[in-house]
């Protein structure tokens, strides 16, 4: 019992600390942007009380693996992120970042996921960090500098690798960042603006990251029949830069790859002895992306997301257009062009198995500028509670919670978030375990999930009786700062 004050107490729920702890009865006060108290406040005082009983308290939800950078100047309410309980995202991943860059052309694919030339308008970190902070959005946001915005602002062309004069102009970009704040380096060396750059090019900019105790986080250059090369490249930049490592969106691409999962978790096993290493998977056996013929060859299904020659053929099957057009496949993505889709190319059993894996964060990988999203965009973490844990129980739900909270904190080095704990950050999510589900779905990919009953961030409630509560209270996340230094 205390006496001391509280802005809100959650009283009477199962609080799941995001540690893998088993979870404990308590209640949780919060005072100002802090979790202030876990225990028994049955006697506090609190301006406001909300009976969370027969409810999971949770830490909100880290959504490591987004490409929300222009999402939090251009739709700060987030909806189809609180909506699912995520109260912090990185951005920047996959060698794709908004800054620093400045374009009055059209920018190259996949640069063009994120935004037009009328985005690319930030000629260093500090000034997009700046921008978010001035108009801040409902969740948090951790930044990483995308290796691909590095080489277009640098090169004049990408279809080889950079000079010694450009990688140290590109050095000096990322030293701009990370000084700034950002929290890591990415890159997307699947894409044509990075393809053609070689491992010693990357090496040579991940050189910069140890100095921060920044991380090197990747789209590997191939993930189906040359996964293991690619793993083995990933890991080299790791040890040659000295910095951490994490692949993204992990999984095994094409039919003749279907259970390789089995080879690749081992390799991550063997090289997490002696390497800090990390991974994350979206829990679906689609993945998303720009239209690209190599990615339509691995496919066995291909649905169109957007294109801006065909904008009405948004959320139809390739093969279907193919076929009123008169054309193979290939001709008729050529004719919707520029455009995205997506792949249906992995196997629910590696799916599983990549998701049982211990050290696996969550991430969405959702595309929020696609006229016909995947579902991924809002449905991720539910899917996670409801189906992968409840109804297959693949793991406890502890264990889900860990992997996405805590761990993810932990990787990305987020301070003073990712658990319930006294002295964090209020960053939680409220979700009723026996109901929680994704709801969105390939014909339905905007659908709201079930379950998720009150999201906090920083403090302040952001999502409630199932709608946005118009608060944006959320922080652009410079790199080492934490509650002491808010």
């Amino acid at each position: 019992m205390t006496s001391a004050a509280y802005d809100i107490v959650l009283e009477g729920g199962d609080v799941i600390d995001g540690t893998g702890a088993p979870r404990k009865r308590a209640d949780v006060g919060i005072r100002d942007e802090a979790i202030a108290a876990v225990g028994d406040l049955i006697g506090a005082e609190a301006g406001k009380r909300i009976d969370v009983s027969n409810r999971i308290v949770a830490p909100g939800f880290i959504d490591v693996h987004t490409h929300d950078d222009r999402m939090l100047l251009s739709q700060p309410d987030f909806d189809a992120k609180v909506s699912q309980g995520v109260t912090t995202v990185v951005v920047g991943n996959c060698g794709i970042s908004l800054a620093p860059l400045v374009l009055d052309v059209a920018p190259p694919p996949p640069l063009d996921l994120i935004g037009d030339p009328d985005w690319y308008k930030f000629r260093t970190f500090d000034s997009f960090l700046s921008a978010v902070e001035q108009a801040p959005a409902s969740v948090n946001a951790a930044f990483l500098v995308g290796h691909s915005t590095l080489r277009v602002g640098t090169m004049d062309r990408l279809d080889r690798g950079a000079t010694g004069q450009e990688i140290k102009q590109m050095r000096g970009l990322l030293e701009e960042a990370l000084d700034s704040g950002a929290v890591g380096f990415s890159t997307g060396l699947f894409y044509a603006p990075s393809h053609k750059a070689p491992t010693e090019e990357v090496i040579e900019l991940s050189r910069s990251l140890k100095a921060f105790g920044a991380r090197y986080v990747t789209h590997m250059r191939n993930e189906s029949d040359d996964i293991m090369d690619s793993l083995d490249e990933t890991f080299t930049i790791g040890r040659e830069a000295g910095c951490p490592v994490i692949v993204s969106h992990h999984k095994v691409q094409g039919k003749e790859n279907f259970g390789r999962s089995c080879e690749t978790l081992a390799c991550f096993e063997k090289h997490m002895h002696h390497q800090d290493i990390g991974l994350d998977i979206y829990p679906y056996c689609a993945s998303s992306t720009v239209l690209k013929p190599d990615s339509i060859a691995l496919s066995e299904r291909v649905k169109i997301t957007w294109s801006n020659a065909r904008p009405d053929l948004a959320g139809r099957d390739l093969a279907d257009i193919a076929k009123e057009l008169g054309c193979d496949i290939y001709e008729a993505a050529e004719q919707l062009q520029p455009a995205g889709a997506i792949y249906f190319s992995m196997s629910e059993e590696d799916v599983q198995r990549i998701l049982k894996f211990e050290h696996a964060m969550i991430g969405s990988d959702g595309l929020p500028h696609d006229e016909f999203p995947h579902p991924r965009l809002w449905g991720t973490f539910p899917r996670v509670l409801g189906h992968y844990c409840r109804d297959l129980e693949l793991f406890p739900l502890e264990e889900a919670v860990r992997r996405m909270t805590g761990l993810s904190a932990q990787k990305f080095g987020l301070k003073d978030r990712g658990t319930v704990a006294e002295g964090n950050f209020a960053d939680l999510c409220v979700f009723d375990e026996k109901t929680v589900i994704d709801r969105a779905d390939f014909d339905r990919p905007t659908a709201p999930a079930a379950g998720i009953e009150s999201v906090f961030v920083n403090g302040r409630m952001v999502w409630g009786s199932g709608a946005h509560t118009g608060a944006r209270p959320g922080r652009a996340l410079r790199r080492g700062t934490g509650l002491q230094a808010a």
